[in-house]
C-alpha cells in the first residue's frame, strides 16, 4: 500500500492538496496488522473494526465519545 500511496503523492497529487492516505480493511480491528503494514515511524495510526451496516445516532455518539476519550488519554500521556 506504501508503494500505491507515495506514487499517487509523487504524481498524482496537486501542490495545493493534502498528502493522500491510505485505507487498510481488516476483518477484525488488529493495529499490529496496521502498524506492520506501514512504515516505521509514521504517528497517525488508526484501526477501527469494518461495519457491515450503519450504526444508530446513539451508537455513533457513544462511539466518537469513546474515541475522544481514548485521544485525550493518549495526549496526556504522551505529554508526562
Amino acid at each position: 500500500m506504501q508503494m500505491y500511496v507515495n506514487y499517487y503523492q509523487r504524481e498524482l497529487t496537486a501542490k495545493d492538496e493534502n498528502p493522500p492516505i491510505g485505507i487498510v480493511l481488516c476483518a477484525d480491528r488488529n493495529e499490529a496488522v496496521v502498524r506492520y503494514t506501514l512504515l516505521e515511524g509514521n504517528t497517525r495510526i488508526f484501526a477501527s473494526p469494518y461495519k457491515l451496516y450503519l450504526p444508530t445516532e446513539q451508537e455513533l455518539a457513544a462511539e466518537l465519545q469513546r474515541e475522544r476519550q481514548a485521544l485525550e488519554l493518549a495526549r496526556r500521556l504522551t505529554e508526562q
